[in-house]
């Protein structure tokens, strides 16, 4: 059986090459699509591949391993999941790539790295969007919420199954060479964003050099002076080393960008309508759980960056940052109006 192989594989891929370890997967996943072995799927042991390209300890790695222990013990071990940290199977753009072909089976991504394959997603990468992060939840939890998880399902060209949002907190610019107080600060400075044509706008409208580069990528990338800085969350500033190499941490806040938690939905076919309703409810109580393990995370990365000498910038007036992105907001804000009012209207 097509199951017991991919079972099979999964617990012999630390020996396995990791092209060839995806080659193999997707042609599992290939089967899956047959009828036949789709209905005897539904029934069979299957073990899920889970993959997250930040390191273990971290929340959205807790709250995604912990929906598995779930899900093994609801199914007594027929389903289990078997979770890949610190980008074992690649960054996040290869990662998708892979589960939505199906090698991978569950994907913790940020919107950002989604926002060029399921456009409508990008609405939430618009800088300056939320007024807060407790702005952003509310979107996340209600009907927006939902919307746009749905219009990830539904978008035919992505293959994915969106199953729930992740918190991921604000965004903010660290560096190797000075103190970023000032919008002015930021001129010629060579900083690392997501792959997505709305940052590499976004950081080019503050007056810096956007650099699109992988995560993983990105400490070495400081260490050698490939770039100058980079714009991310304080744990993953923290919990990533990447603030052994850049000192300067500056509050900008420019950007609160979500996360999701996706299936692959040639696996997800596979499933019966009881497993994949399980999923989705495992799904919605690790929305809450990873909240939770993202503010205590949250406040250990403040007080490690503090201990270690890394200088944390507040920034008085947020004012000109927000004015100059505007070049952004003309550019992009049209094509999703709607979305952002009914954002912006979030009370």
């Amino acid at each position: 059986m097509a199951a017991v192989a991919a079972h099979a594989i999964v617990r012999g891929s630390g020996a396995m090459k990791r092209r060839d370890f995806v080659k193999l997967s997707m042609g599992f996943a290939g089967l899956a699509t047959l009828p036949t072995v789709s209905n005897a799927l539904a029934q069979a042991t299957a073990a899920f591949k889970a993959a997250d390209v930040q390191p273990p300890g971290y929340p959205t790695v807790v709250a995604t391993e912990n929906l598995g222990r779930k899900l093994t013990a609801s199914t007594n071990g027929r389903l289990s999941m078997q979770m890949y940290p610190s980008a074992q199977l690649g960054g996040e753009k290869d990662t998708i790539e892979q589960t939505r072909t199906g090698a991978i089976q569950m994907l913790r991504v940020s919107a950002g790295s989604l926002g060029p394959i399921v456009d409508d997603v990008n609405v939430v990468n618009m800088p300056f969007l939320f007024r807060s992060i407790a702005h952003s939840e509310k979107m996340m939890d209600g009907p927006i919420g939902q919307d746009l998880l749905d219009r990830v399902s539904a978008d035919p060209n992505a293959n994915l199954v969106a199953l729930c949002w992740m918190n991921s907190g604000a965004r903010s610019i660290y560096n190797t060479k000075k103190a970023i107080r000032r919008v002015e600060d930021v001129k010629g400075l060579k900083i690392r964003v997501i792959s997505n044509p709305i940052f590499i706008d976004m950081m080019n409208a503050l007056g810096g050099n956007g650099v699109a580069m992988s995560y993983e990528q990105v400490f070495s990338a400081l260490q050698t002076g490939v770039i100058d800085g980079a714009e991310n969350n304080l744990p993953s500033y923290v919990f990533s080393n990447q603030y052994t190499a850049a000192r300067y941490y500056s509050l900008t806040q420019h950007l609160v960008i979500p996360e999701l938690l996706v299936f692959s939905k040639r696996a997800w076919a596979t499933l019966s309508t009881d497993d994949q309703a399980l999923i989705k409810k495992f799904a919605r109580e690790a929305q809450v759980e990873e909240r939770d393990l993202w503010k205590a995370y949250e406040r250990e990365a403040m007080e490690k960056a503090k201990a270690a000498g890394s200088e944390i910038i507040e920034i008085a007036d947020k004012a000109p940052f927000q004015k100059a992105v505007k070049p952004v907001w003309d550019k992009y804000g049209p094509k999703y109006q709607e979305m952002i009012k009914r954002i912006q209207d979030i009370a």
